[in-house]
């Protein structure tokens, strides 16, 4: 199996061929992947599309469904941890 490398949060991870791009966000440490209206932290919760907790921007375009999506070479992602101010990425 190749691996793949993407742009997580203007910081580059190396990733294997046919991952979830939730799961590659996992593994790299990235605890929020946005905030509720409320500001409360998100992450994934039920892997299978149902619940939106697990939304980010790829390549642009928003509210995609990472859990969902299969990392490609090159891609560009940003959650909502790339925003907060420093420290508060781990909250809960």
């Amino acid at each position: 199996m190749s691996e793949i490398k993407l742009r997580v949060n203007n910081r580059e991870i190396t990733v294997k061929e046919n991952t979830i791009l939730a799961a590659a966000l996992a593994n790299a440490g990235i605890a929020v992947f946005r905030e509720s209206v409320q500001g409360e932290p998100r992450t994934f919760l039920c892997g299978m599309g149902i619940c939106y907790e697990c939304r980010v921007t790829v390549n642009g375009a928003p509210n995609r469904l990472s859990c969902q999506v299969l990392c490609e070479n090159g891609m560009e992602v940003t959650t909502s941890e790339a925003v907060l101010p420093t420290g508060e990425a781990g909250r809960e």
